[in-house]
């Protein structure tokens, strides 16, 4: 019972170790489908996301899986329901609801408040 139950231990662990941010691909962030995130130039305040309500309906966060852990760069922004929201040097990561297939970049520029993440 004591190695099934290090086994289950060492199982999760390793689990949680391989949760990854999202990823680079052709000069751009994206979600683990390959759609393009961006960031919102309203997001001033660190730590917090200006996007809620209607406007979190058309720009969805980024938001990470309870195993994901945040390193270097990355960091999570609170969402006022209790989920990570996936953020890059600070900047609160989303997506646009218009894209509807990886490598869409609809929302660049929206409204001169919406940029494609970048590293």
């Amino acid at each position: 019972m004591l190695k099934t139950s290090l086994f289950i231990v060492a199982c999760a662990v390793s689990f949680a170790s391989y949760a990854e941010p999202p990823k680079v691909s052709n000069g751009m962030f994206v979600d683990e489908y390959g759609m393009t995130l961006y960031t919102f130039d309203k997001d001033t305040v660190p730590g917090k996301s200006a996007c809620t309500g209607p406007c979190a309906a058309i720009w969805p966060p980024a938001l990470a899986e309870a195993n994901d852990q945040a390193s270097g760069d990355w960091s999570f922004v609170p969402r006022d329901d209790g989920r990570n929201q996936w953020a890059y040097k600070g900047h609160p990561l989303y997506r646009f609801s218009k894209d509807q297939q990886p490598g869409q970049t609809n929302g660049s520029g929206f409204k001169g408040m919406w940029q494609i993440a970048k590293p």
